[in-house]
C-alpha cells in the first residue's frame, strides 16, 4: 500500500456517566476537557483524544489500551502520581513489570471507574 495508519487521533468508549468519566481522567491523569456533544464529552491532550459516550461500558470488548511514555523516569513519575491520586493499580507492590514474560517493554496497569483496563509503558524499558 502507498499509505499507512498514523498515530491514533481519537477513540470512543461507552461509559455510565460521560461527565464523571471525564472528570476522573482530568483529575487522575491530567487530561483536558476538549468539547461536549449530545450524550458525551471529549477529553485529551496533544497526543490523543478520548470520547466518552453515554452507554453501557464493555471493558471485555477492549481488553486493554496502552499509552507509551518516553522514559523509565516518566513511568516512575506516573506511578507516584497515580498512587497520590488514589488510582487502584493492578499489581500493588510490584506495579512496574514486563508487558509479557520475556518482553523488554515495561509497564503498569490500572482500571478506570467503568472497568476499562489501561497500561502505561516504556518500549525497551528493561534495556535502559
Amino acid at each position: 500500500m502507498a499509505w499507512k495508519l498514523g498515530p491514533v487521533g481519537h477513540f470512543g468508549l461507552s461509559v455510565h456517566d460521560p461527565k464523571a468519566s471525564a472528570r476522573w481522567w482530568i483529575d487522575k491523569l491530567g487530561l483536558e476537557h476538549q468539547f461536549d456533544f449530545e450524550g458525551g464529552v471529549a477529553i485529551g491532550n496533544d497526543a490523543v483524544t478520548i470520547v466518552f459516550h453515554h452507554g453501557r461500558p464493555a471493558p471485555a470488548a477492549l481488553g486493554h489500551m496502552s499509552f507509551h511514555l518516553h522514559s523509565m523516569r516518566e513511568l516512575f513519575e506516573a506511578l507516584e502520581d497515580l498512587k497520590a491520586a488514589g488510582v487502584a493499580l493492578e499489581d500493588p507492590g510490584g506495579e512496574i513489570g514486563p508487558e509479557a514474560p520475556g518482553s523488554p517493554h515495561l509497564g503498569l496497569w490500572f482500571h478506570d471507574p467503568d472497568g476499562y483496563r489501561w497500561e502505561l509503558s516504556v518500549q525497551n524499558g528493561a534495556k535502559g
